[in-house]
């Protein structure tokens, strides 16, 4: 048990800071949030539930500037009020909005929430057991590495979570009768709206795949679902 402690240890930290970021997560969109109260929005949505079998899809208005959408893990769904701005100027389309919530209620359905848990846990004694073991042949160096490695298996998994939201949202899109055009579209946007610099980094370092190949992933799925 006790040549276990070294794992053990960043395995209950990562448990514990996990915990503590979703209690200062959940009081920060409490107190940062309305229901979101949009005639448009509510009969895709609704659209959306009827497809699901379920009475409605509550979405809530996350007051923040930057444009973004997220799933907490007590299961709601957000939209910032930055993207919300975004649809209301019309550079994004009802069915794009649309498409951004059957994003997170996928992660929702899929339970990435409790995944990512776990995930962070187990990052902790990854990079403690990388460091142990580097350091002893890299001195200093070993915990940059062990780091590095880490980041890259982090990123790996939030790319394939973020796969994975995608295609729910096609099956929900196409099966609710919105289709997956605006899903394709709006990652087209999504660089110019977010003003973010699309290529600097590495795919392979990015916790979001790389824009072309979302879309290439989605166009797939639908020609299967929809031949």
């Amino acid at each position: 048990m006790i040549k276990l402690l070294p794992i053990l240890l960043p395995v209950l930290y990562g448990l514990i800071m996990y915990r503590f970021s979703v209690w200062r997560t959940h009081r920060e969109l409490d107190a940062q949030s309305t229901e979101l109260m949009d005639p448009g929005l509510k009969k895709l949505t609704d659209q959306m539930a009827r497809a699901l079998d379920l009475p409605r899809i509550h979405v809530n208005v996350y007051e923040i500037d930057p444009v973004n959408g997220l799933a907490a893990p007590d299961g709601r769904i957000f939209i910032t009020r930055g993207f919300l701005k975004e649809y209301y100027d019309g550079r994004v389309t009802g069915e794009e909005m649309a498409s951004v919530i059957a994003h997170e209620l996928g992660h929702v359905a899929l339970g990435h929430a409790r995944k990512r848990m776990i995930d962070f846990s187990g990052q902790n004694a990854l990079r403690t057991v990388l460091s142990m073991m580097l350091s002893r042949f890299l001195p200093g160096a070993g915990v940059y590495i062990a780091r590095m490695l880490t980041r890259l298996v982090a990123a790996g998994l939030s790319r394939k979570d973020e796969y994975e939201a995608d295609a729910y949202a096609t099956a929900l899109l196409i099966k609710s009768g919105i289709g997956a055009a605006g899903q394709k579209s709006l990652f087209g946007k999504l660089d110019a709206l977010t003003k973010s610099r699309g290529g600097v980094m590495p795919a392979w370092l990015m916790s979001h795949p790389k824009t072309h190949d979302r879309i290439a992933a989605i166009e797939k799925n639908e020609a299967d679902w929809v031949s």
